[in-house]
Parts: structure tokens; C-alpha cells; sequence
């Protein structure tokens, strides 16, 4: 698989990763532990190289689960971490506070190196801005993480511009990650044009819009009653009646590439930056192999515009998250 550089940073990852959130958490219960350490182990055999995970999935689950299955080959592969929230969680639609304190990351690092069973971790994010911890008191610590080799590269996620700026300003930011799609564009206004500034790369997560743009949900799809989608209002039943326009144009597009609608939403994104490179998630092996079909397709200009100018008359109908979660992004 093609390899990109995130930014202007030495990080050099496959084009398409895997996110391994919804292995544990977020989206209903756990899947069965052994059948994902074969489905991420399957991803690497695959060209796969750039794995992501957090401490608050599970919490703790994900990573444990993230260092058994790439153990055998963790020097050939880049696994992305975050810290950011206290670690214990009432129920998972509810995640409990933000905690960037340095004292507070500093023991965080210790329990991800040693759940992801290495010594380093290679892309260290904050998950989410603490507005109580200035961000160059953050950006601080994970710098004296990285001079003592505990750490590679420094990562934000959902951050907003100024936020970027700062924390850039103390140590080099690697790559942002946050929500991007064809059914969530905000990052072009204002995000995608600083990172080209600052040679930031982006790490688009929920690329497929947390499973929507595939076409394999619908308005009468029931979710599990722990399945995070559930308190999402776009996930609304009216909202998703109305967003299958959306998957409509997808599919018909996708039709004419000999494609998947997930492949071409994928696609898309590839073609934006040289420097983005999108983690979908799943737990499904033939998921997996459709995702990785995309990195094939390159969309032509006459291609990208059609899309543009399909999509473009559609208005995605809700909120992407619940008003408590919306509060901690774009800080």
C-alpha cells in the first residue's frame, strides 16, 4: 500500500490505517478478543502499518488488545495512542472529565506503554483539549516525554486553530486527528488550511461517517442499546431518512467506478492531501478488504468534481455529536 508522510514530521504511515475503537467500545459490546487480534494481525498482512487506539476505550481494553496483536511485528508498524480523559467511565455513552494535567499524563504514558507492550509509543495525541491545563503545559510534557524517549511524535485531537497554533509553537505537532468526511466537511474552512501552514498531517477519523456513507444502515436499523450512535443526533430516525440522500449519490457514483460506496467516500478523502491519511474502523474481515480496495482507486479531476457537485446539493441533516460531547471539540 501507498505510504504517506503526516505533515512535515518523519512519520511515515500506509495511506489508509485501522481504527481499533469500535473493537471494544462505542459501538455496542466487545467483539471476541481472539477474532480481533486476527482481524488487526490480517490489516498488517495487508499493507496495513498505522494502527489507532486510546486508554479511555474500554477503557484500557483496546490498547491491551492493540499490544497483543501487533507484538510480533511492533517495529514495523506505528501505533497512535491519546490521553486526555480520567480513566474511569460510568457507562459508554457518558465519557467522565478531561484530565491533561501534566502529572496526570505522565502516569497515563506509563499504563499505555505497558498495555501496547512497548517502550515507545509512536504518535502521542491529546484526545481532547482540557480547558482547565493550558495547552502549553500539555504540549510541554509531551515534548520531556519524547527528549526521554517514551514518545515519538506529538498529536491533538478535535482541537480548534488556535489551540494547533500554541501547542505547535512549543513542540512540533505531527498530525491532527479529527472527524472528516463527505458528511462532515467543517475541517475546510479553517483546520485543513492551517495544517497545510503549519506541514501538519491529518488524520481523518470516522471517514465513513461512523458507518453511514457505506449504505449498510438505514432509518430502520436498530443499534445495540450501548452503541454510542444512539445519543448522535444525525443518527436520529428522521435525520437518517433524510441523509440516505447523501448515500444515494454515493452509491450511483460508485456504480460508475466499479466501486463501493465506502471505497469511493475513502477514496475522496486520499485525493484532498498527500498528507492525509483516514483510519477507518471495523470488525468485520471483508469490511476490512473493501476499506483497503479504496487506496487503489484514484479519482480523476472530472471524478472529484462530479462528486462536488453532487454532494454539494445536499444538506447532512443533525448534529454529529450530543451538546455535552459538541462542548469539547474545536477548543
Amino acid at each position: 500500500m501507498e505510504r504517506r508522510q503526516l505533515g512535515n514530521s518523519s512519520l511515515e504511515v500506509s495511506a489508509l490505517g485501522l481504527g481499533c475503537m469500535g473493537m471494544s467500545f462505542g459501538y455496542g459490546p466487545a467483539h471476541n478478543k481472539q477474532e480481533m487480534i486476527a482481524l488487526i494481525r490480517k490489516a498488517f498482512e495487508l499493507g496495513v502499518t498505522f494502527f489507532d487506539t486510546a486508554e479511555i476505550y474500554g477503557p484500557f481494553t483496546n490498547e491491551e488488545l492493540v499490544g497483543e496483536a501487533l507484538s510480533p511485528f511492533r517495529n514495523e508498524v506505528v501505533i497512535a495512542t491519546k490521553f486526555g480523559f480520567e480513566p474511569a467511565i460510568p457507562e459508554e455513552t457518558n465519557w467522565s472529565g478531561l484530565n491533561s494535567r501534566p502529572e496526570h499524563i505522565r502516569k497515563a504514558v506509563e499504563g499505555s506503554l505497558q498495555r501496547l507492550k512497548t517502550d515507545v509509543i509512536d504518535l502521542y495525541y491529546q484526545h481532547r483539549v482540557d480547558p482547565m491545563v493550558p495547552i502549553e503545559d500539555v504540549a510541554g510534557t509531551v515534548k520531556d516525554l519524547i527528549n526521554e524517549g517514551k514518545v515519538k511524535h506529538f498529536g491533538l485531537s478535535e482541537s480548534g486553530a488556535e489551540t494547533i497554533r500554541r501547542a505547535h509553537a512549543v513542540h512540533p505537532v505531527a498530525a491532527l486527528q479529527s472527524e472528516y468526511s463527505l458528511w462532515w466537511r467543517e475541517p475546510e474552512k479553517e483546520i485543513i488550511p492551517l495544517l497545510e501552514e503549519l506541514g501538519i498531517g491529518f488524520v481523518p477519523f470516522s471517514p465513513l461517517g461512523k458507518g453511514f456513507l457505506t449504505g449498510a444502515i438505514n432509518e430502520n436499523t436498530k443499534f445495540d442499546s450501548t452503541d454510542f450512535r444512539n445519543v448522535v443526533p444525525r443518527f436520529s430516525e428522521e435525520n437518517r431518512k433524510a441523509n440516505q440522500a447523501l448515500v444515494d449519490l454515493l452509491s450511483n457514483i460508485a456504480k460508475q467506478q466499479n466501486a463501493t460506496s465506502a471505497q469511493i467516500a475513502l477514496a475522496w478523502l486520499l485525493a484532498q492531501k498527500p498528507w492525509i491519511a483516514p483510519i477507518p474502523g471495523t470488525t468485520k474481515a471483508y469490511r476490512l478488504e473493501e476499506n483497503l480496495g479504496a487506496a487503489e482507486i484514484k479519482l480523476s479531476e472530472n471524478n472529484l468534481k462530479e462528486i462536488e457537485e453532487a454532494v454539494s446539493g445536499v444538506e447532512v441533516q443533525g448534529a454529529r455529536y450530543p451538546e455535552h460531547l459538541q462542548k469539547r471539540v474545536g477548543r
